[in-house]
């Protein structure tokens, strides 16, 4: 039996301890710092004009160079973790300091320089390498020339053999066929054949339709009924 209507005498109380206001968690301040805008995400740093032509033989040529065995890799400036973060006005001063004009005409001199040393090299290596590949491409040409040629000829071979073949089937059947043509050489049997419904289960399945379309009439007398009429002449006469 239940309780929940019967008053409360006791009610529960909570402890005696000094509490201060509660606040739920939803409730306390949030997002009390200002987010910026750091470099690489749309502001005013990523604004600076960048010489992507310079940038690229610059990485050409790193390239190269680490393909031929001659890149030294660019001594550390500081460590990362000790170097502080710079605000974006540092970033964008320091940034606008190396784009200067002069600079910028030093460094694509210094890049067409070392490409043209590296373009010498690069051609003088690819005539020595394409002579060698136009020798060994002529070699494959010739060897896969005479390759075709022997296919060819096995085909046409294949080819005249089965034709040999096809036309002596063809006198041998045409030689059978004069033969067999002739009736004073091969004598043929003129004698009378089975029917094709001689050996059939059901037969005469068209007897008694005579009687089809014919008009039956009652007649209330066995004697004179068509029943005993065709009894009497099947049996009896």
């Amino acid at each position: 039996m239940t309780t929940a209507h019967r008053p409360t005498f006791d009610p529960a109380r909570g402890k005696e301890a000094q509490r201060g206001p509660a606040y739920h968690q939803r409730l306390l301040p949030a997002h009390t710092t200002l987010k910026h805008r750091q470099p690489g995400q749309g502001g005013d740093a990523d604004y600076v004009k960048r010489d992507l032509r310079a940038e690229l033989l610059e990485a050409e040529a790193r390239h190269a160079a680490k393909k031929n065995g001659t890149y030294v890799e660019p001594e550390a400036t500081g460590e990362s973790g000790n170097a502080p973060k710079r605000q974006i006005e540092d970033v964008s001063a320091a940034e606008e300091g190396e784009g200067d004009e002069a600079d910028q005409k030093r460094r694509r001199i210094e890049m067409l320089e070392k490409f043209r040393e590296i373009d010498a090299d690069d051609s003088s290596s690819e005539s020595e390498s394409s002579d060698d590949d136009d020798e060994d491409e002529e070699d494959e040409t010739a060897a896969l020339m005479r390759e075709l040629e022997k296919i060819k000829k096995e085909r046409a071979a294949a080819k005249a053999k089965e034709e040999a073949e096809r036309a002596a089937e063809e006198e041998e059947q045409r030689e059978i066929d004069v033969a067999r043509g002739n009736p004073l050489l091969n004598a043929r049997d003129f004698a009378m054949k089975r029917r094709w419904d001689d050996d059939v289960v059901f037969k005469n399945q068209a007897r008694g339709t005579e009687d089809k379309n014919k008009k039956k009439e009652f007649i209330n007398d066995m004697l004179r009924s068509d029943f005993h009429k065709k009894f009497m002449s099947k049996y009896i006469r």
